[in-house]
């Protein structure tokens, strides 16, 4: 409880924060709360996750403070949105793709996510993303653009190739959330509401994901194909959750893609926007590969797994509430785009 309390707090500090020196706090917070959760099963694979996330996240709030002390120490201003000096905008640049897991520094994520339980995976996908998202759109004016299109579109190749051949489902996520964050990235310049909306929508999808997994129990793809005896209908929701995250009409996950595609070629940017939508079918190849198994792969079929038995557990009110919405929310686009 006194983890789960810290982190919001650190959350809370940062996004709240207009000092630099109090965002960095909030961040320290977040990550030494976070530490606990991700080691606490005292797994070998579970320490080294921590010991993983703790080096890589002390890295970037390193670079955090150092480039504000750069921009504090050129223009005297400590304030998060008057960044203006070029070079603390590139490290702050390259700080906050580290704290979030954008390519080329995302090798950490995909390794951690592994090595922690589902719940905290969550956590780890959803709202330790947050207060680094808030930075950078705080600084979203005096950011470099062609900086974040190439990262955004490394971040997107990068989360459908490598997870093209997991089987292990919290890899898969990790890839998934790589790929989401190179979409919130590529508009941050142009539109930063847009970037937000994209985090609330995704995290919202995810959550729902993660804790259908982790009310089926499901790690591999192997025990996902024989989960559905197990929860029928939390197996056939599952199938339209995932392919909300691909991002598929008329589905929820469509609305950021659509609106960010729309505004990438109103920016004369419709090349980008052609590439990473070809790229986000790399992201669907897998997304369909985890809900054939979860769906489709009905007896008889190879897998020689012990069938699970089915329970009469009902399914637990917050995740009926997050499906509903992962599945349902696109009518609401014209009223977001007025």
């Amino acid at each position: 409880l006194i983890f789960i309390i810290s982190l919001f707090l650190g959350t809370t500090i940062t996004i709240s924060s207009n000092h630099w020196v109090m965002a960095w706090t909030g961040l320290e917070i977040n990550t030494l709360a976070i530490l606990p959760l991700i080691s606490k099963s005292h797994h070998p694979r579970a320490v080294e996750a921590a010991t993983k996330y703790f080096l890589v996240q002390a890295t970037a709030s390193t670079l955090v403070l150092f480039s504000s002390m750069t921009n504090a120490w050129y223009t005297g201003q400590w304030d998060i949105t008057q960044l203006t000096h070029s070079t603390s905008s590139l490290i702050l640049t390259a700080a906050i793709s580290m704290k979030l897991g954008l390519a080329p520094f995302h090798f950490w994520f995909p390794e951690v996510l592994q090595g922690s339980p589902l719940t905290t995976g969550l956590l780890l996908s959803t709202v330790m993303k947050f207060p680094p998202i808030t930075l950078l759109f705080m600084t979203s004016q005096s950011l470099n653009p062609s900086l974040l299109t190439v990262l955004a579109i490394l971040s997107v190749a990068m989360g459908g190739w490598m997870g093209l051949n997991q089987t292990q489902t919290r890899k898969i996520m990790a890839f998934s959330s790589i790929a989401h964050l190179g979409w919130m990235t590529i508009i941050l310049v142009y539109y930063p509401k847009l970037t937000l909306l994209n985090f609330y929508l995704y995290a919202m999808m995810t959550t729902a994901v993660f804790l259908t997994l982790n009310s089926m129990k499901v790690l591999k793809l192997s025990t996902l194909m024989t989960a559905w005896t197990k929860a029928p209908s939390l197996s056939t929701i599952l199938l339209l959750t995932l392919l909300s995250l691909a991002g598929l009409p008329p589905l929820t996950g469509f609305l950021p893609k659509w609106l960010i595609i729309q505004e990438l070629t109103k920016q004369d940017m419709a090349p980008a926007a052609m590439i990473i939508s070809l790229l986000s079918l790399l992201g669907l190849f897998f997304y369909l590969r985890l809900a054939y198994c979860a769906t489709i792969t009905l007896p008889p079929h190879t897998t020689n797994h012990m069938k699970q038995w089915h329970i009469n557990k009902p399914i637990s009110p917050s995740i009926a509430v997050l499906t509903t919405l992962s599945i349902m929310l696109l009518p609401i686009s014209p009223m977001l785009a007025t």
